[in-house]
């Protein structure tokens, strides 16, 4: 159960708003995204969240992946964005295509400011 998990956290996003309030497009452009990657995509989710006084709902798209998932939670009020890209390394290291996936959609929602993480999964721990 070795694996790589990479966090994102992004603020003061420049995109278009379409990504942060789309949810058919923000779930298409996540699969295609995966696929160029070289990862396998095997089921998709998107949720349109309501709008609010606040401004407009924002959208969670979650790609579930042969070799894990993919999940992107947006809030346009704020022009926030959180990612999660996990990767399960059994029979392949699948790192650098998480590590590539996550680069592309830091490049689709252009943070002013990006907060990231990578944690190795099931690796022993350090002694």
């Amino acid at each position: 159960m070795n694996g790589l998990h990479l966090t994102a956290d992004l603020r003061h996003c420049r995109c278009d708003i379409a990504w942060l309030t789309d949810e058919a497009r923000l779930l298409a452009a996540c699969v295609q995204r995966v696929q160029a990657s070289g990862l396998q995509a095997v089921a998709q989710l998107g949720h349109r969240f309501p709008d609010t006084g606040h401004g407009p709902g924002g959208v969670t798209a979650t790609v579930l992946l042969a070799e894990s998932h993919l999940c992107v939670h947006t809030w346009p009020e704020s022009r926030s964005v959180s990612l999660d890209v996990y990767v399960c390394n059994f029979g392949a290291d699948h790192s650098a295509r998480a590590t590539q996936l996550m680069s592309s959609l830091l490049d689709l929602f252009e943070p002013g400011e990006a907060l990231q993480r990578a944690v190795e999964r099931g690796a022993p721990p350090a002694l």
